[in-house]
């Protein structure tokens, strides 16, 4: 049988595309940001860490959104400190390493997270939507709709 030898293109290709790998105590538990788009699978020119970090969080919001009852929307926790939680609305990232998190706390006064790649770090929260009349607010699958379709949506 034949070995098949990489050129170096092809090498440097491979590494760059995310691989991702977990493993749940419960075995019907969704595992990681679910499907990913074939677009996040093959490697397109070259992303900044903010960019990736960006497209792979959106998959992870979605999948828990997908979880979630129709009485709780998503948030996020912050990590140290008493800055609480910011109820997601929107989503952002600015080259090449700043993503930006879009909001409103549990008192609803509006909030924004600014925030460098190599501090990222994230809790996924369900917390009771605002109003129990309206439909819960779904941002992670507005987020994934853009990140699949051909035409992504670059501002510079």
């Amino acid at each position: 049988m034949v070995e098949r030898v990489e050129n170096t293109a092809e090498a440097m290709e491979a590494a760059a595309l995310p691989r991702m790998h977990e493993v749940h105590a419960d075995p019907d538990r969704p595992a990681g940001p679910g499907r990913v788009p074939e677009k996040l699978l093959t490697a397109i020119g070259e992303k900044s860490p903010a960019r990736w970090a960006y497209e792979r969080l959106i998959l992870y919001i979605r999948n828990f959104e997908e979880q979630l009852d129709a009485e709780h929307e998503v948030a996020m926790g912050f990590a140290g400190g008493d800055a609480g939680v910011l109820r997601i609305e929107g989503l952002g990232y600015f080259d090449p390493d700043i993503l930006t998190f879009y909001g409103s706390d549990m008192s609803g006064a509006r909030t924004q997270l600014i925030q460098h790649v190599s501090q990222l770090s994230v809790m996924l929260r369900a917390v009771p939507k605002p109003r129990e009349d309206s439909p819960p607010q779904r941002i992670g699958f507005r987020l994934a709709a853009e990140i699949e379709d051909d035409a992504p949506d670059e501002r510079g």
